[in-house]
């Protein structure tokens, strides 16, 4: 489901409730929802610039990443420093708002607040192949015949328009709920009740799942980089493996008081495209 964001939600800086019911309805029925109009595309144009210089540096390197460490997949950060960190990437108060909802009375507690535990991305070259389907995380309890409540969603943000022919996610909707094997038969099984479908987005656009949703990387067939940034949201109880590094000078984009950012701002060089700002 796509969610389009009104010019009167933009300027209140929040979505409808109305809005806010749909979105987490189609997180809970399908896996996922997108949210249109709600990144500045003057701050996707910077970290496309960027990132397609960091690009040409890994793509040399054959520096292959994400699911299978497929051949021209990169496992791609966006620099963590100014003037690359945005308030409307790091802290949307339209993805909060969701993601505070979905995950529901976990989303504070004892330990904290709902917590962020990623900062990294993925950028799909040009003549990439096909990931194998797969799913970020497993369910909690894998043996329960019912899924239990979502307690991560993966938050994806593209720079550009994101169509088939430059290698649109494909997603399988309410393959989250599916707690059986993950094997031929119960793939096939899962076709049957809903095929699926390619991830296509505009620009500005931010495409917010379940982490337990089916999907992989699809080739890109165009001749430009599609670069994406990936955060992951988490309840309060799971573990932090990684506190996230980022450059002093850009604390004031991390202004959500809904979400603990899991974040340290430091003087000292970041080496981000070897991963030092990636969580887990």
């Amino acid at each position: 489901m796509n969610i389009r964001v009104s010019p009167e939600e933009l300027r209140a800086d929040r979505m409808s409730a109305a809005h806010v019911e749909r979105a987490v309805e189609a997180i809970d029925t399908d896996g996922y929802v997108i949210l249109d109009n709600v990144v500045a595309h003057e701050h996707l144009d910077v970290l496309h610039v960027k990132m397609t210089e960091d690009s040409q540096k890994l793509l040399r390197a054959e520096k292959w990443g994400g699911a299978g460490n497929v051949r021209g997949h990169l496992q791609q950060g966006a620099p963590p420093m100014a003037p690359y960190v945005f308030r409307d990437i790091v802290s949307n108060p339209f993805v909060i708002q969701v993601t505070k909802r979905v995950l529901g009375n976990g989303v504070t507690g004892p330990g904290g607040k709902m917590f962020n535990s990623f900062y990294g991305g993925n950028t799909n070259c040009p003549g990439s192949q096909e990931q194998a389907l797969h799913r970020d995380h497993p369910h909690l309890w894998p043996n329960l015949e019912q899924a239990h409540p979502p307690f991560a969603l993966a938050i994806n943000i593209f720079f550009v328009q994101v169509t088939e022919e430059n290698g649109a996610t494909e997603l399988w909707p309410g393959s989250h709920l599916n707690t059986k094997a993950f094997d031929k038969d119960n793939i096939a099984a899962q076709r049957q009740v809903a095929p699926p479908i390619r991830a296509e987005t505009e620009k500005g656009s931010i495409v917010i799942r379940d982490m337990r949703l089916w999907h992989r990387g699809m080739t890109n067939h165009s001749n430009e980089f599609r670069h994406m940034i990936n955060m992951n949201h988490n309840m309060y109880w799971r573990v932090r493996r990684q506190t996230l590094r980022f450059a002093a000078g850009c604390e004031a984009a991390f202004d959500s008081t809904d979400l603990e950012h899991n974040a340290v701002f430091t003087d000292e060089p970041i080496n981000y495209l070897t991963g030092e700002t990636v969580g887990a």
